[in-house]
């Protein structure tokens, strides 16, 4: 029996103009619908399923994506990954991702809600070839509790590496244990409930861009704080706190907007489900 709840291996290769999968291989609770090429564009988007409808004691998911040189792929979740209680084994789950020269990845994951005593590891490893570019996002959020607490969860922590030539260039670790940090503290959530992280790698990247992303941040409505930062090779991070999901959403939608405008002259795809 295999030591994973689920498996998935997505390779994609460009072909005659178009990005297109070489090989899709999936097992257990873990699965990909069809592929969608919304907009017409060249390049599909993929969306993950969990037949289970949430991770569970002791789950453990493996994912590995495989893009070659000059291949495009959406990546995303048909809803909002739910990690309910784990009373004895944490939830973990690992995603590796081979980025070719050229290629062009957006992962942008619907929100990861923790329920009441829920336990989370998730770990991203990223290699990238100089000339490939990514767009990552993840949104952490309290699920409800019979007590009504605010974080109710164990622990959530979230890892990723990104490797550019086989150097590492991005090392991004949140760890958020209620029973141990002062929660709406000074460097934790300071009264805020809901995480986003929004994390570009592109050689696009120059402060011009930046200093719109900064503008067109401020400009978004609702009770929410952010922080934007360069990194050491040609990208950026964005961080942002706040009450509700539909807040970090909207905000990174609009700065994803101002990427596909700035680089490629394009409208990002609508991928929410509702």
């Amino acid at each position: 029996m295999s030591e994973w709840t689920g498996v998935l291996d997505l390779a994609m290769e460009k072909r005659q103009g178009r990005s297109v999968a070489k090989s899709v291989y999936f097992q257990g609770a873990f699965k990909v619908m069809r592929p969608v090429y919304l907009n017409n564009y060249s390049y599909p988007c993929y969306y993950l399923l969990n037949p289970g409808g949430g991770y569970l004691d002791g789950d453990r998911y493996r994912m590995e994506i495989t893009l070659d040189e000059q291949a495009q792929l959406t990546l995303t979740t048909q809803s909002a990954t739910k990690v309910y209680k784990t009373p004895t084994r944490k939830v973990y789950q690992e995603s590796v991702f081979h980025m070719k020269k050229g290629s062009y990845l957006e992962y942008l994951p619907d929100a990861l809600i923790a329920y009441k005593d829920a336990k989370y590891y998730q770990k991203n490893i990223v290699h990238m070839e100089k000339g490939a570019t990514l767009l990552y996002s993840d949104i952490l959020t309290p699920g409800w509790s019979p007590e009504g607490e605010k974080f109710s969860y164990d622990m959530l922590r979230l890892k990723t590496e990104i490797y550019m030539e086989d150097e590492l260039v991005v090392f991004d670790h949140i760890k958020l244990h209620p029973a141990s940090q002062h929660m709406n503290g000074l460097g934790f959530m300071e009264g805020y409930t809901h995480l986003g992280s929004f994390i570009v790698v592109g050689e696009k990247t120059n402060d011009d861009l930046l200093d719109r992303l900064h503008e067109t941040i401020q400009k978004e409505a609702g009770d929410f704080a952010f922080g934007l930062s360069k990194l050491a090779v040609p990208g950026f991070t964005i961080r942002i706190m706040a009450n509700y999901t539909q807040v970090i959403e909207r905000i990174i939608s609009a700065c994803h907007h101002v990427i596909s405008d700035e680089w490629y002259q394009t409208k990002p795809s609508f991928l929410r489900k509702y």
